[in-house]
């Protein structure tokens, strides 16, 4: 090319989004309420049945599914408000659901009631019996013979129906994943790291400094980039330390001895193994005001948690009572239906703490004598998640067991709860999830974890290793 001549720029031309058309069951919007936000710019259809079911549901004793019921029908009304039958039907925007200049998304309201069988469109029977779930799949088989062009989908977290959908020709079924923020539940954050061999040796600069009573080694953050603050580190030359803090290009870790963490003692408890050590450590600490633990069946979590609770209350005097909550399944119905006070409801659900009481006073001379007066002294009260709303709790030490079949929104709503100079331990296993419409990767247990371990007051700890006895540890791992 000769030096003169002109030298041509050619224009990228960027492709528009395609505009997708989601249609959602029910058991979306009762998952996250928010949902008819989530899909952005794209077109989010509501089947009429799916109101008549919201309808139905708000309505319900059960206070935490009627409470989501009614906050998606909030949501669904601040959308359509002010709109026309006509723009209902064909779309009316979403405020917030633009992205970089796009148009927003819009949302629709289906009079499925006035679908007919029509031989050039598949269609499910929509007797009483499978009027619901065929009536919604219905709604997606005609739309997408009406747009045989576009992406439509069925947006549900019901297997059955996912697979009912597809049967009957529904190209595009999905499960949600909003709430999903990881890819492999093994990806969990766990609360520790182990270094292979010597850990100082991994390390090419390190600044040491004083802050108050505490030495703190400052390392780069490219040396550790996955760390974040309140995590454990050790190798496999005695190394052990805690990650203080994390900055944007420093690290700053706490040295500690396993020893000091071995040798701590919880109103008599003292850990079996390097995990539980390292979670009481979470629960004494000052600055974490809430610690979640994970872990199998078995491994000390609700033991730890309680053991802490007596210790923080009878001893330290650090709080002026426990509050022991847990979610009440299937429904969380049954419970208006048992006889006595909301804590003789709660017993059944949380015999549990009962039997680790007595696994700290089993050496008692009068075990239930003793049981009964740190049930009294400590201020020990059992509650119902369902009844948790709308309640603060100030100078509480707050434990929430089972919390691996809530929804995010679930746990949200109940942190918000804590109050000042309360601390709140939450358990779970994500391997005994019994809510048929959350998996470990949609929990709202593993959304707490990955959401708040960059956050500076919170802990995180996975505590492995089965204590219980060496048939509990068959059946973990081979049942």
């Amino acid at each position: 090319m000769d030096s003169g001549s002109a030298l041509r720029v050619e224009k990228t031309t960027l492709k528009p989004v395609v505009r997708k058309t989601y249609v959602l069951d029910t058991n979306v919007l009762l998952h996250d309420p928010t949902a008819v936000t989530a899909f952005k710019q794209h077109h989010v259809v509501i089947p009429m049945t799916v109101l008549e079911e919201l309808d139905h549901i708000k309505d319900r004793h059960d206070k935490t599914v009627s409470r989501e019921a009614r906050i998606a029908i909030q949501m669904i009304d601040k959308v359509v408000d002010n709109a026309t039958p006509q723009q209902i039907q064909e779309g009316v925007g979403v405020p917030g659901t633009s992205l970089d200049g796009s148009p927003m998304g819009t949302l629709a309201i289906y009079p499925d009631q006035r679908m007919a069988d029509n031989t050039a469109v598949p269609y499910l029977d929509d007797t009483q019996a499978q009027a619901n779930d065929n009536r919604i799949i219905n709604v997606a088989l005609r739309l997408q013979a009406e747009h045989p062009n576009e992406f439509v989908c069925l947006v549900t977290k019901d297997i059955n129906m996912r697979i009912k959908a597809k049967g009957s020709g529904l190209v595009h079924v999905e499960d949600y994943r909003r709430d999903r923020v990881l890819d492999d539940i093994d990806l969990l954050a766990r609360g520790y790291e182990h270094i292979e061999g010597d850990f100082w040796s991994t390390i090419s600069e390190v600044d040491t400094l004083r802050e108050g009573d505490c030495t703190l080694h400052r390392i780069p953050r490219k040396s550790l980039p996955q760390a974040y603050p309140n995590m454990f580190l050790y190798d496999d030359q005695q190394f052990m330390a805690f990650v203080k803090r994390v900055e944007k290009e420093y690290v700053y870790l706490r040295c500690d001895s396993r020893d000091n963490l071995m040798n701590r003692r919880f109103w008599g408890l003292v850990p079996r193994n390097l995990e539980q050590a390292m979670a009481m450590s979470l629960l004494a600490d000052d600055n974490v005001d809430m610690t979640v633990m994970t872990g199998p069946a078995g491994s000390g979590k609700t033991l730890l948690a309680l053991a802490y609770g007596v210790h923080a209350i009878l001893e330290q005097k650090r709080y002026s009572k426990l509050i022991v909550a847990r979610s009440t399944p299937p429904l969380a119905e049954e419970i208006g239906f048992l006889p006595g006070t909301e804590e003789e409801k709660m017993a059944p659900w949380l015999a549990a703490f009962d039997d680790n009481l007595e696994i700290l006073h089993g050496t008692d001379e009068s075990c239930h004598g003793s049981i009964s007066y740190v049930k009294e002294r400590a201020n020990i009260q059992f509650k119902s998640l369902n009844f948790m709303r709308g309640r603060s709790f100030n100078n509480a030490y707050i434990i929430i067991d089972e919390a691996q079949g809530l929804t995010q929104f679930q746990l949200k709503s109940v942190i918000s709860r804590v109050g000042a100079d309360s601390k709140i331990v939450v358990l779970g296993n994500l391997a005994q999830i019994d809510n048929k419409y959350i998996s470990p990767l949609t929990s709202g247990l593993t959304y707490l974890v990955e959401k708040s371990k960059q956050y500076p007051h919170a802990g995180i700890m996975h505590v492995n290793g089965i204590v219980r006895s060496r048939l509990a540890a068959f059946a973990e791992e081979n049942l």
